[in-house]
């Protein structure tokens, strides 16, 4: 498959000053294993058809290079791409889907805003043949998906664990210390292995009293950041900060994205604190820079041109007729069926190494010179 970067990149750059949000992959886990041909597939069908894409909201830098990666690569194909963003909300996303569907399209890439509240239309393609490609975030309560296409984002949530726990050490000398937690939109699926994995990290260290939530929002739901919205997040932090920590210090927060990293630092700046060391996730530009002067401890990269391109093979063994290959038959039950995943490997990025992970990067690279 033949990769258009250029307009892609380009589109990027013009995003920087988005509102961002977290984007990435969920659902309970209960083990993994390697496998190829999960997702049971269709006869094929015609060459240059016509494919669908339904992204969410216009949020994130990583969305907005999606939808530039979706179109260059599938026309590259041969394909004939529909590629939305939902701003609108979740209504638009399922009439973007229905209308989808109705012009025809053979499959459809979901990046759904909730998850939950696709199961008719998505119903209604696949009993018009359609095949349905959960891209980044998992679908939900339905059977009508075929396959599962993300990074492993509790893998994620696990780097940010570990990465609060060495920027601790690193920064702030030998505990005990003292945290807080963020985690992100509740209508996300995401947002729950994000939490999960960061706090099989850190629960064991919580409750060896090397870490005290002073606070004591301790759940996925105290912490929770509705809509991804910065200033949900930098309103929770002000109100932790002026209730707890008058003589107190703050030494470490778990943020599960760049943008909710950057709220919490700018109302830890306001109250006059000490940066803590914080952890993000996304790579996002300022991000980037904020790790490269010293504030932002980490961030993750899940390289957005890896995850479209996979994705699009996808769509190309279908077109064959064939099964698309899968690495995870066990662990993304979406509360109806065990959807078949194909997972890439997040990365976790500090100052350290900063360089040598963005250094194919074109946007990011030249941040760590």
């Amino acid at each position: 498959m033949k990769k258009k970067l250029a307009s892609a990149l380009v589109a990027l750059g013009a995003t920087s000053a988005l509102m961002l949000s977290g984007c990435s992959s969920s659902s309970d886990r209960s083990g993994s294993d390697d496998a190829s041909g999960g997702a049971s597939a269709a006869a094929g069908f015609e060459a240059g058809a016509t494919i669908g894409v339904a992204l969410p909201q216009k949020t994130s830098e990583n969305w907005v290079l999606a939808q530039n990666l979706f179109e260059d690569g599938l026309t590259s194909d041969g394909y004939k791409p529909i590629v939305q963003f939902a701003n609108g909300g979740v209504s638009e996303q399922q009439n973007q889907i229905q209308a989808m569907v109705q012009k025809g399209a053979k499959v459809i890439v979901v990046g759904a805003i909730d998850g939950s509240q696709l199961g008719t239309q998505l119903k209604a393609a696949a009993d018009q043949g359609v095949k349905v490609i959960a891209y980044d975030r998992l679908v939900k309560n339905t059977d009508a998906v075929d396959i599962y296409e993300a990074y492993d984002n509790f893998k994620v949530g696990q780097l940010q664990g570990q990465a609060l726990l060495d920027g601790l050490k690193e920064r702030k000398g030998d505990g005990p210390y003292n945290i807080e937690l963020i985690s992100g939109s509740p209508d996300d699926a995401n947002s729950k292995p994000f939490f999960d994995g960061a706090m099989e990290v850190l629960q064991p260290k919580i409750d060896d009293k090397t870490l005290t939530v002073v606070s004591g929002q301790v759940s996925q739901q105290e912490t929770s950041t509705q809509g991804w919205e910065a200033e949900n997040a930098q309103n929770r932090m002000d109100t932790i900060l002026a209730g707890n920590y008058k003589d107190k210090d703050l030494d470490g927060i778990l943020s599960p994205n760049d943008t909710l990293a950057r709220a919490a630092l700018t109302s830890v700046k306001q109250a006059g604190k000490d940066t803590p060391v914080i952890t993000g996730q996304d790579s996002e530009v300022e991000s980037v820079k904020s790790i490269m002067a010293g504030e932002q401890y980490s961030t993750i990269y899940k390289d957005t041109t890896a995850l479209v391109n996979s994705t699009i093979d996808a769509v190309n063994a279908y077109q064959k007729g064939e099964d698309p290959e899968v690495n995870d038959t066990k662990s993304y039950d979406n509360g109806v069926k065990v959807v078949p995943a194909n997972l890439l490997d997040p990365v976790i990025v500090t100052k350290e190494n900063a360089a040598d992970v963005y250094k194919d990067d074109k946007t990011l690279a030249p941040l760590t010179k």
